[in-house]
């Protein structure tokens, strides 16, 4: 098998490996007839982890534009899928009630979080603005340093305010 030359900056291929080991080799390596991969690149990585056969479908009809462009497709149409972020998280919710193993399908721990919490409603009117403070915590021409981040109380078109943001 030649090497493997995919465009992908991270894969997470144990998860690929869990994945495969859970549900089978759902999803077949595409590849063009000539021993190279079209799509399916972190899925022969993943079978590293001791998986013994790999499914393919051939596409050898395609041209050597057609299968430079699938390589990239097939990666950018998933990213662009996007997810009903409500119904994902009732989907979730539905599994972790019944006890699956919900890293075996390759959220993190953050996401997770984020699509299991129960959504809340607010306890004031979203659009309500505040009275300001009598006496206000911050002054015109304060500089808060917030890491490496600098926050400014002024207006942005006083030069001589902005100066003070770099002098920090």
């Amino acid at each position: 098998m030649p090497a493997i030359r995919a465009p992908i900056l991270t894969l997470k291929i144990a998860q690929i490996a869990a994945s495969i080991r859970e549900f089978g080799f759902t999803n077949p390596v595409l590849v063009d007839g000539e021993q190279g991969i079209v799509a399916g690149h972190a899925r022969v990585l993943a079978s590293r982890f001791g998986i013994a056969e790999i499914p393919t479908i051939e596409l050898a009809y395609l041209s050597e534009a057609q299968r430079k462009a699938y390589i990239l497709a097939d990666n950018k149409l998933a990213e662009n899928a996007g997810w009903d972020t409500e119904m994902l998280g009732l989907e979730l919710r539905d599994l972790k009630e019944i006890g699956f193993d919900l890293e075996l399908i390759g959220f993190d721990e953050l996401e997770l979080q984020s699509l299991l919490a129960e959504k809340t409603e607010g306890l004031t009117d979203p659009d309500d603005v505040p009275e300001a403070p009598v006496h206000p915590v911050s002054q015109t021409g304060d500089l808060w340093l917030l890491g490496r981040h600098r926050l400014l109380c002024a207006s942005a078109t006083d030069e001589k305010m902005r100066g003070m943001v770099w002098e920090a």
